[in-house]
């Protein structure tokens, strides 16, 4: 299990990269949340330890064991939502022998595991559609029961996950462009329906999820919701170029007068532009851009079809979650409420996106 290390192998680019994005969270978490600032050093520790010892197993030998990761996720899934703890209209966390942590977050890694293995199998049928079909009929159990939390914004960060990895396995290209020709316009007609009071479907979503859509759409007309937003924005611009300075006194600073609420979580990357300004936030994208460019380059090195997988999985997975809320962020997006990679507070998707690095580390050592 361990003979797969090897130091000339190690990735240490990419663990620089990661914990630079995890330094640079603990400072901003430090200007937040100051009482949440020793639990987030805690988390690198944990997670730093978790990453070096998934990345000297043989990811090959663990992969057998997909069923297991799936059949797990599923019931740890099924207890959040009859067992969960309730927190602003949304039943995520689970408690278990005194450890309180959110089972979403070990999805998104638990499902590439298992689609790694999955698609290997049909690696030589991956571009024909009982292949593909085959593969939705298991991401739809596990969707589903993440949206019914209410997390409407992981359920959509697993499925583009799970698109990517369907694409890196061999999806057939005219598949591909048949699929978006009909969901692309099919989303649009979808969104223009949902939002509309008197829809027949506007029930597909819950009134928040809903609101927040029109919020982002027509903030004047929903000042009472798009302020989150709106606030965030002024925020980050009010840092101009280099920022108003770590943990500032100033006056003026929105963080210090309270008007960013969960800014140690989903809007931290407005306190690290009122701090640190257009560099810091720049540094930020760049870091994140790096990160996933590293995973991607990785997998395409990688010796089989379930190392690519694997590696473009966890690449989509920072890239584009930290698109996402950065988006959210700059008024690009609707209020998702989706973490930062490696750079917000929570201490489950700190560590499972450690663990996540191990097997890329993993994958990038077996590389041939």
């Amino acid at each position: 299990m361990f003979k797969t290390f090897s130091i000339k192998r190690f990735d240490f680019l990419l663990v620089l990269t990661v914990v630079l994005l995890n330094f640079i969270g603990i400072m901003a978490i430090g200007s937040a949340k100051p009482t949440l600032q020793v639990r987030q050093i805690q988390g690198l520790v944990i997670g730093l330890v978790v990453m070096a010892l998934v990345s000297t197993l043989d990811y090959t030998r663990l992969l057998k064991l997909s069923w297991v990761y799936y059949a797990v996720n599923l019931v740890l899934l099924f207890l959040v939502l009859y067992f969960g703890e309730s927190r602003d209209e949304a039943q995520r966390w689970l408690t278990i022998a005194g450890i309180r942590f959110q089972p979403a977050e070990a999805t998104k890694l638990l499902l590439i595991l298992f689609y790694a293995q999955f698609i290997m199998k049909l690696k030589d049928k991956m571009k024909t559609l009982p292949a593909v079909l085959g593969c939705l009929l298991f991401i739809i159990p596990p969707l589903y029961l993440v949206y019914s939390q209410p997390d409407l914004s992981t359920a959509i960060m697993i499925f583009i996950i799970f698109s990517v990895m369907l694409f890196v396995g061999g999806l057939s290209f005219k598949l591909v462009a048949a699929i978006l020709a009909v969901t692309v316009p099919a989303f649009i007609v979808f969104l223009t329906l949902v939002i509309q009071e008197n829809s027949s479907i506007a029930g597909l979503l819950d009134p928040y999820q809903r609101n927040r859509i029109l919020a982002w759409l027509y903030p004047e007309d929903y000042p009472d919701i798009a302020y989150q937003t709106i606030n965030s924005m002024q925020a980050v611009g009010s840092g101009q170029l280099t920022g108003k300075g770590y943990n500032t006194n100033e006056i003026g600073s929105f963080l210090n007068s309270g008007y960013i609420s969960e800014s140690q979580t989903d809007f931290i990357f407005t306190v690290i532009g009122e701090e640190f300004g257009f560099v810091g936030g720049c540094t930020v994208v760049i870091l994140v851009a790096l990160t996933a460019i590293q995973c991607f380059l990785i997998a395409r090195a990688s010796k089989n079809i379930a190392g690519s997988v694997i590696a473009a999985g966890i690449g989509a997975w920072i890239g584009f979650q930290g698109f996402m809320n950065i988006g959210v962020v700059t008024g690009v997006l609707p209020n998702t409420g989706i973490p930062l990679p490696f750079v917000s507070y929570g201490l489950t998707s700190l560590v499972v996106l450690y663990a996540g690095i191990g097997f890329v580390l993993n994958v990038r050592m077996q590389n041939k």
